[in-house]
């Protein structure tokens, strides 16, 4: 497939010579790069979970929301409030 796309030039002008070097065309040394570039992204979702230590009683407060930046500092400022 035939497409335009806008590349900086002294990247395209290292590119060419990168390519001339190792005995490829330009189109096949962007759609490896291109390719490289999209496995990498795929094989980055693969991560190893990781346990965070949990301190204290574990687990929240009834009806805390994390999600709810406004009302999580009202559940914070009253448990700071009532030490």
């Amino acid at each position: 497939m035939r497409t335009t796309i806008q590349i900086d030039d002294d990247l395209l002008a290292r590119a060419k010579v990168h390519a001339a070097r190792t005995g490829r065309t330009l189109t096949a040394l962007i759609e490896d790069a291109l390719r490289a570039a999209l496995a990498q992204g795929r094989a980055s979702r693969h991560r190893e979970r990781i346990e965070l230590p949990v301190f204290g009683s574990g687990g929240l407060l009834p009806g805390v929301d994390l999600d709810d930046s406004a009302a999580l500092l009202d559940v914070m400022e009253k448990e700071r409030a009532s030490s």
